[in-house]
């Protein structure tokens, strides 16, 4: 809740008059004239306040809050951003110390207008948010009574924007800024005993980039909603991620395979089984690309006699260095690709360790450090305390001589540090009982995922012996690689995946052909070889394949891409990612990204008309202006005028000559079978459909894709056995807004339509039965069809089978990216669960059981 309920409130200030006998006989009777004394003696207790810090309250961990009463000595209110936060906080502030929530912004632009006064300098206009009257009432009441109020919303720029805000509005004499890394009782004590005044530059920078969005977002937007369709939207930020996707999506459909074959010997060396595989490298000392199955046939048919002889052997240890601690979007993309979160999912997780969950006796306690970061940077207390746990739980060999520092990207803000655990008492297995008691299994893996991390990056690097060896037949030479693991290093701790950088460079070096770019990961080991040993040749195997084309963006690559370009800063990732989903410009697909119709189109309209605020390089450079604010190198209201002179031109020329996409209508020469009237091709909510030009006489509609010759294919209407309940003539499938669902081919003249049944009977109700559905953001789910009288709903799919174990009505199909596709109870206190034999068409797939 963000305040007290007003039964809490009564019962605060009955306690507070029962300790403050003062306060009571106040209520009771009107105020009497304030003594010199004790106008004097309140005088002197602010002058020491304001003095120096040798004079604020000790700080009991234990106390409670608002423990003393009011009156005897300074009081002191805290201020911060979400409640959860200001529990963990109350533990290391007692006596004289209030901690209340703000529950995030109190202040913004007005949703009505676009608030900006552009002709006056951009002078924003801010208003108290709907809704956040109560907190700041609260608020302000509190502050009356305080001798100085602490500023402790979140240590970057929005945070300062927020304090910024509730200084205002407070109107306190004496408000100022805290900030801390972490939410342990050093940092905070520390920052409390060293406050400072508010950062005008980082106001200034966070200001400006909310300016910016709503100069773009409130004057782009209403054009796309009278040109294409109402309730788009369009942002400095999205439209570029959104831009992305589609190139990326044009590319794949651009792309022409191409064919190549590859060539290994199968050998045994003299030194007995097992055989080992042999990849072709050279031929005549060239690198040899096997372009068709002719050449490589000739080239199998030459090797057949030919000696295979050992001609190089070369044996080395190869190390494997740990990775650099988590920054924000490193801990997005391991998160999607270790745990199949979403960036969503991920960040609403961290902020819950950050802020604080329940430990048993212990209380409220925060778990990692702040969760946005561009920083590899590490404490020094940190790394102390990490390097003796290692010592400890490892031994000396896994400890390096001298502490390892990671570089941050010349880009990087450094102003946190990495995340991070606060504190090395709370290890996982220690920690994982409470997790599993509030049912937050998923938090726990985060949690687990950065402490594994952050141990790992201080840890020895992994060794393995890597053998490498030559082997001439004829005019070719083959290589052979393998290699073992010597010592595990910080494999130990973080496990031998690779993370999302190494893949990379694999693939940067499999691509430029370069040799060795298998690297420490080569599958097995090789026989002990020899120079000039013979090899018996066991068998030649040729493959054909073809070139594949570029991999659609996931959560995780996309993150990578839009952090590699500049595009956005740490903590936006996870809502540009929400957002062009929940606008229905991309939809994810297999866990990949595909632009919509409706993305390709709003796409293709902003880019031809707002060409350089839709230009990649443009919005990284304008994320290094907001930095040059920030560190107060330039005029925010300069920045402004640079970009919105050409900005407004270009608006003024796209209004007048985008394209009505709403009232276009493109002629076919596709007749309409009711009354033989031509097809038009239309633009609606769903994307492009074929229309009766005989509208509003005829009504009838088709979809349509188009083949590779461009030319329109109709999707014909899936057809089924069951007949309308109304007019008996058969029911058909059709998609709409939530997915497919049954409707009579007798449309528009019966209307009658039904949810599609899975075959299973809703198990709480058991009356109705279940459907496959899709949420607003377009989320595959399973609900029963008596919605609203019934509100059963499930991610995974249910199948209509009684658990073995527990008689469970139903069992679920799941999917996980480590296991595949699997049978489980839903029953939490079960355990039954089965593997699926058979994953080709698995109903669901891996969509339906990702529930962000």
């Amino acid at each position: 809740m963000a305040t007290r309920t007003k039964k809490k409130v009564e019962e605060t200030e009955a306690a507070e008059e029962t300790k403050s006998p003062r306060k009571a006989a106040a209520k009771k009777k009107p105020a009497a004239k304030k003594k010199p004394a004790a106008k004097a003696k309140k005088a002197a207790a602010r002058r020491r306040t304001k003095k120096g810090d040798d004079d604020l309250p000790t700080v009991d961990a234990d106390a409670e809050e608002e423990a003393a009463p009011r009156g005897k000595g300074p009081h002191y209110l805290v201020v911060v951003e979400s409640p959860a936060k200001a529990k963990t906080i109350k533990k290391y502030l007692g006596t004289g110390y209030t901690v209340k929530a703000s529950v995030g912004h109190v202040k913004d632009l007005p949703k009505s207008k676009m608030g900006v006064d552009v002709e006056h300098d951009f002078q924003p206009e801010y208003e108290v948010i709907k809704g956040k009257e109560k907190v700041l009432n609260e608020l302000k009441k509190m502050a009356k009574s305080a001798d100085r109020v602490f500023l402790a919303t979140d240590p970057d720029r929005e945070g300062e924007a927020i304090a910024w805000h509730i200084k205002e509005e407070l109107a306190h004499p004496d408000a100022l800024r805290v900030t801390f890394n972490e939410i342990t009782k050093k940092a905070v004590q520390e920052a409390i005993a060293q406050p400072r005044e508010l950062n005008q530059d980082n106001y200034d920078s966070q200001q400006t980039r909310r300016i910016l969005d709503r100069l773009v977002g409130y004057q782009i937007s209403p054009l796309l909603w009278q040109k294409i369709r109402r309730g788009l939207s369009a942002g400095r930020v999205q439209s570029v991620a959104v831009r992305l996707v589609v190139e990326r999506e044009a590319e794949i459909k651009a792309f022409v395979p191409e064919e190549y074959w590859s060539l290994d010997a199968l050998l045994a060396g003299t030194a007995g089984p097992p055989p080992f595989k042999a990849k072709l490298s050279k031929v005549d000392g060239k690198k040899m690309e096997l372009k068709d199955r002719a050449t490589t046939e000739g080239l199998v048919a030459e090797l057949q006699g030919a000696d295979f002889v050992v001609a190089k052997v070369d044996r080395r240890e190869r190390r494997r260095n740990a990775p650099a601690p988590f920054i924000t979007s490193k801990l997005q993309q391991e998160a999607a690709n270790r745990l199949s979160f979403s960036a969503k999912k991920t960040m609403t997780l961290a902020q819950k360790l950050y802020e604080g969950v329940p430990l048993g006796e212990e209380g409220q306690t925060a778990l990692i450090t702040y969760m946005r970061t561009d920083s590899t940077r590490l404490s020094d207390d940190a790394v102390k305390q990490v390097r003796e746990f290692i010592e400890g739980k490892y031994g000396k060999d896994f400890l390096p001589a001298e502490p390892v520092v990671y570089r941050s990207r010349k880009s990087a803000q450094d102003a946190h540090e990495a995340i991070r655990p606060t504190s090395l008492e709370y290890p996982p297995e220690r920690v994982r009982p409470f997790f599993e008691a509030m049912g937050e299994t998923d938090m726990f893996r985060l949690y687990e995922l950065i402490w594994n991390r952050f141990v790992a990056c201080q840890t020895m690097p992994a060794v393995y012996d890597q053998t490498s060896a030559d082997i001439s037949a004829g005019r070719a030479t083959f290589r052979a690689s393998g290699s073992t693991l010597k010592f595990a290093g910080y494999l130990a701790v973080y496990g031998a995946g690779l993370t999302p950088e190494e893949e990379a460079e694999k693939e940067k070096a499999k691509a430029a052909g370069e040799e060795g770019a298998d690297g420490a990961d080569a599958i097995g080991e090789l026989p002990f070889l020899t120079e000039g040993e013979k090899l018996t040749l066991q068998k030649l195997l040729h493959e054909q394949h073809f070139t594949q084309p570029p991999p659609r963006f996931s959560e995780a690559t996309l993150v990578k891409e839009l952090e590699e370009r500049g595009i956005g800063r740490p903590s936006t990732y996870a809502a540009i990612l929400s957002t062009i989903q929940d606008k229905k410009y991309v939809e994810k697909l297999e866990t990949r990204f595909r632009p919509t119709d409706l993305g390709q189109m709003t796409n293709e309209m902003l880019v031809k008309h707002f060409p350089h605020e839709l230009d990649v390089t443009f919005t990284a450079t304008m994320e290094e202006k907001l930095d040059q604010i920030s560190e107060g190198g330039t005029s925010w209201k300069a920045v402004l005028h640079d970009f919105y002179g050409p900005f407004k031109e270009t608006l003024e020329k796209a209004k007048a000559e985008m394209r009505d996409v709403k009232r276009e209508e493109i002629k076919t020469d596709i007749a309409c079978e009711k009354c033989g009237n031509l097809f038009l091709i239309k633009f609606g909510k769903m994307g492009h459909f074929l229309a009766c030009s005989n509208y509003p006489d005829c009504k009838n509609t088709k979809d349509f894709k188009r083949d590779a010759e461009g030319k329109i294919v109709i999707v014909e209407e899936e057809t089924t056995d069951e007949k309308c309940e109304k007019c008996a003539k058969p029911m058909v499938i059709k998609r709409g807004r939530f997915g497919r669902f049954m409707a009579c081919s007798g449309y528009p003249d019966c209307k009658t339509s039904k949810p599609i049944s899975i075959g299973v009977g809703c198990p709480e109700c058991k009356q109705g039965y279940l459907t496959e559905r899709r949420s607003g953001r377009g989320k595959i789910f399973f609900g029963c069809n008596r919605y609203p009288d019934c509100k059963f709903a499930a991610w995974d799919r249910p199948l209509a089978e009684q658990c073995p174990q527990c008689a469970s009505p139903y069992l679920l199909q799941k999917f996980s990216k480590r296991d595949g596709a699997y049978i489980s109870c839903p029953n939490k206190e079960c355990d039954y669960r089965r593997e699926v034999v058979e994953q080709a068409g698995v109903p669901g797939g891996p969509e339906a059981s990702s529930a962000a």
